[in-house]
């Protein structure tokens, strides 16, 4: 049966908060969610029939600021799934020194079983329905799994028409045309990569050679792999939902994506040979990237798994089982809340911009997102040394800190 995903982040939770001295009830408090919204909605579908959709909003905290989180389309969307992503998007923008609080949404639908007319119509409805909590000033919804551009434009629209006037900030990840952010596209994907370049320099190695295996070849995957192979690393295999490829001489990543451009899918990729997900996650390299859903790596695989450093592109990619077996192996794993903060990080920078009507370039927000991604790689390891932590504790523990600091400064109201 898969783990959980909530249970596994109360667990992690439960594990960081035993090196802290928290007092024992704001521990519980950051233990649950602060409020939940389930929405039943209906759409009007292409042969005029009516569908009712559920969906959901969870604000995790507030302490630090406004609620920032993604919106997700996926059939197996579930309020547990979002109540675990909205806690570790709590713990993200606290280790990145964020001013947010960490919030998640999502709608459970087939995306690609959807007209684009249905789809518009499920998106205006749901940005709708959950407009009683969005707002620039208290929670920013942003791009998920089976969500992009398009509907966040859809949302911003449909909360401006709302408001009688533009709201950009709104929400995040939009087309650069109406408020989006210079390297909001590759923010996650780059800082994947930057916090693989400190792991690596802690081994005395560089990217140079390294071999590299990305799992889920989409808005994170994609972006790492190439910006990996830019700076001369081997990418050896990557996979998308359908398929995976395998190159030991290593892939050409413009090649791989001309074709999924053409084709729709890695299927009949021609310069490799075709594997599973299940053995690319088992293949030998130095650094494996999972970059696609919760719960890939376990404790039945994790003993296969051979790489020396795992880069979390995804939220949750490995279980407390896995994190177990491939610590005692040695494994370098640069936790999730620390690797794909790089995505809130430039939501942050685009909400800023929206916010003032004043737009930055890309190279200055590559290198801002540079420097936050190295110190709190930095912030994090310290931690991991001072209180000898492996780095998902450690992460953990610098961001339950921080929310619990603000927590008591601002005291409990009334």
């Amino acid at each position: 049966m898969a783990e959980n995903v909530y249970e596994t982040a109360l667990r992690q939770f439960d594990q960081a908060v035993q090196h802290l001295n928290l007092k024992r009830g704001i521990a519980e408090y950051l233990r649950v969610p602060k409020r939940e919204l389930i929405v039943n909605f209906p759409v009007e579908m292409d042969d005029n029939s009516v569908r009712v959709f559920t969906g959901y909003r969870v604000h995790h905290s507030t302490a630090l600021g406004p609620t920032k989180g993604g919106i997700r389309y996926h059939p197996q969307t579930t309020l547990d799934e979002m109540r675990a992503l909205a806690m570790w998007m709590t713990w993200k923008c606290a280790v990145v020194g964020i001013p947010y609080g960490g919030a998640k949404g999502g709608v459970i639908c087939d995306p690609q079983a959807l007209s684009l007319r249905e789809l518009e119509n499920l998106t205006r409805r749901y940005a709708t329905e959950i407009s009683v909590l969005m707002n620039p000033q208290g929670d920013i919804p942003a791009p998920d799994v089976g969500t992009g551009e398009r509907e966040m434009a859809w949302i911003m629209d449909t909360y401006s028409m709302h408001h009688g006037f533009s709201v950009p900030a709104v929400v995040t990840g939009k087309p650069l045309a109406i408020g989006g952010s210079q390297g909001r596209a590759e923010a996650t994907g780059r800082g994947v990569v930057v916090t693989t370049i400190e792991a690596l320099k802690r081994k005395n190695r560089s990217l140079e050679g390294a071999r590299i295996v990305v799992q889920g070849f989409g808005k994170v995957g994609t972006p790492a792999a190439y910006l990996a192979q830019e700076r001369g690393a081997k990418v050896v295999a990557v996979s998308d939902v359908d398929s995976g490829v395998y190159n030991p001489r290593g892939l050409d990543i413009q090649d791989v994506r001309a074709h999924i451009a053409t084709h729709r899918t890695l299927t009949g990729y021609p310069k490799g040979e075709a594997i599973t997900n299940a053995e690319l996650l088992e293949l030998e390299c130095d650094i494996l990237m999972p970059c696609a859903l919760e719960n890939q790596i376990t404790g039945t695989n994790a003993p296969r798994v051979k790489a020396q450093i795992i880069a979390e592109g995804a939220n949750g990619p490995l279980t407390p089982e896995a994190d177990e077996i491939l610590l005692k192996k040695g494994v370098f794993i640069i936790p999730d809340v620390l690797c794909n903060a790089g995505g809130v990080t430039v939501s942050y920078f685009e909400w800023v911009q929206d916010l003032q009507s004043f737009f930055w370039g890309e190279d200055e927000i590559n290198e801002r997102l540079r420097r936050i991604m190295v110190r709190s790689f930095n912030q994090v390891m310290q931690v991991a040394h001072e209180k000898k932590l492996d780095m998902r504790t450690a992460a953990q523990v610098l961001g339950i800190q921080r929310v619990a600091e603000a927590m008591q400064l601002r005291g409990i109201y009334p």
